[in-house]
């Protein structure tokens, strides 16, 4: 039996309803323990999937790009897209933004928290969060977020909606 041969199963993530890419790509690394550049090297894309972690968008994934990580992370590449800003949508790469009310529901960074024309929840109606409210810690990006809480003070998300 030549080893070479042997490929390498992953786990499959779904995509929650509204996710952004950074944080799905960062749910779908920690589910198959690979670092932003082995899930690059698996999808033949280099460095990229670091950047678009941190929604580096400039220049956006191409179709071929989203088609190369599709094939790895078992997802279309038309439902990868949705989970990019539209084109021609201004987008914020920081601060980052929550609706903790909405993380309640679907434990999940939401792409439209980042545009640049949304400054509160649709659904709650409630402003979005670019920090802390218990200690100011501003947020990490979305790819980070594995235990739903504040990295310096440990509230979690959805307590962060009483605020």
């Amino acid at each position: 039996m030549e080893v070479e041969n042997i490929k390498p199963w992953l786990f499959r993530v779904q995509p929650y309803q509204g996710e952004s890419l950074s944080h799905f790509l960062g749910r779908f690394r920690r589910a198959n323990d690979l670092t932003p550049t082995g899930l690059g090297k698996a999808a033949g894309l280099g460095g990229a999937i670091a950047k678009w972690e941190k929604f580096r968008f400039n220049p956006p994934p191409s179709h071929q790009q989203l088609e190369a990580l599709a094939t790895v992370v078992g997802v279309d590449a038309d439902r990868l897209a949705q989970m990019l800003p539209s084109a021609g949508v201004g987008m914020k790469m920081e601060p980052i933004r929550l609706c903790a009310a909405c993380y309640a529901e679907s434990p999940c960074h939401k792409i439209e928290w980042q545009l640049k024309v949304t400054q509160e929840c649709d659904r709650h109606k409630l402003s979005l969060l670019s920090e802390c409210p218990n200690c100011g810690a501003r947020f990490k990006v979305p790819a980070l977020w594995m235990d739903a809480w504040c990295q310096r003070c440990f509230t979690p998300f959805v307590d962060m909606a009483k605020c």
